[in-house]
């Protein structure tokens, strides 16, 4: 039971390693349309979504070996038995 509860606390630490790269750009990118809307004054709620996205699925493409990776290496931990 004790590997199980260690076994699922580093699952949900790899999850939130994984996904803060992505989600710190997304948010980034978000802040700096934002401040961009703010000096320029255009205020379309649909402008902020494509840089975002673009950001986001530039992001996996940089990320995403490194992300597998880690992925990959806690699954052949966890079936492994060793922690």
């Amino acid at each position: 039971m004790r590997d199980l509860a260690a076994l699922a606390e580093q699952a949900l630490l790899l999850s939130i390693a994984v996904s803060i790269p992505v989600v710190a750009l997304a948010a980034l990118a978000s802040l700096i349309i934002s401040v961009l809307q703010s000096v320029t004054q255009v205020t379309d709620t649909t402008i902020t979504h494509l840089p975002r996205l673009l950001v986001v699925a530039l992001a996996l493409v940089v990320a995403g070996p490194w992300m597998g990776a880690q992925i990959v290496a806690f699954a052949a931990r966890a079936f492994s038995g060793a922690s």
